[in-house]
């Protein structure tokens, strides 16, 4: 049998408990969000600065490496493409995860059979000439391929795709590819140099994560909160101290 005075107090006790934890929580909430935001904003600094330098700084002043100043005028050309198709995808994480994937991989395959070309002219360092010593057999010798298809049951293999990557983010990546393809390859090829080559091929796969980062600080307006052990603790009791106060009252005997 308990007393009415001391399932009062009781019940009075318990409100204050809770409201100093609710309290003590909301200020270490607020605590947290700020610090998110600072870091958040001192993570776009550093990604503008360094997209800044890695695009030359300035349209007005050349950059010392002609292969940075050729990528940023294609870069002025492919990211705002890249942007719009990259901010579609807002179903979920994977898709744009997916996307980035797949544009990094199919820009370093545009620019593999160049780079293979450079390297081996630059081992063999001469000019080759080869004869043409193709016997001629006559028209009858041409084989037509036109029409000619799988056989039956053979599935077409997918060369753009990555497995187990999300599919939507694939399919748009391979949209904004092939409109940058050409533009690519043509930018790339225009380079003589090898230091140039280089620096164009470093600088756009670098540029393309960090406006693939920029792009999806922008898109996200909503960042999960950090938690540790102690706050887990304190929400729980005041979780518990609630359910108490709504528990069914006890009879009493007077």
């Amino acid at each position: 049998m308990i007393d009415r005075q001391e399932f009062a107090d009781e019940l009075i006790l318990r409100e204050s408990i809770r409201k100093v934890v609710k309290l003590v929580l909301e200020k270490r909430r607020t605590k947290e969000r700020a610090n998110l935001q600072e870091e958040k904003q001192l993570r776009n600094i550093i990604r503008k600065l360094i997209i800044t330098e890695a695009s030359a700084v300035s349209d007005e002043i050349p950059h010392r490496s002609t292969g940075i100043n050729v990528l940023r005028d294609l870069l002025k050309k492919v990211i705002p493409q890249m942007e719009i198709a990259y901010k579609q995808l807002t179903t979920s994480e994977e898709q744009r995860i997916s996307f980035r994937a797949h544009v990094l991989k199919a820009l370093k395959n545009i620019l593999a059979p160049s780079q293979a070309l450079a390297a081996i002219n630059e081992q063999e360092g001469i000019d080759i000439a080869i004869e043409d010593d193709t016997p001629n057999l006559g028209d009858e010798a041409f084989i037509d391929i036109e029409g000619a298809t799988a056989e039956e049951g053979e599935e077409e293999e997918d060369e753009f795709g990555i497995p187990g990557e999300e599919p939507t983010g694939r399919n748009k990546a391979e949209q904004f590819v092939d409109k940058i393809d050409g533009l690519v390859q043509s930018e790339y090829d225009s380079l003589g140099a090898d230091e140039d080559r280089e620096e164009f091929y470093d600088y756009l796969i670098t540029n393309v994560k960090l406006y693939a980062d920029k792009f999806e600080d922008e898109l996200t307006s909503q960042i999960e909160e950090p938690t540790t052990p102690e706050y887990e603790d304190a929400s729980a009791e005041a979780d518990d101290i609630d359910g108490a106060e709504e528990a069914p009252e006890e009879e009493f005997e007077f």
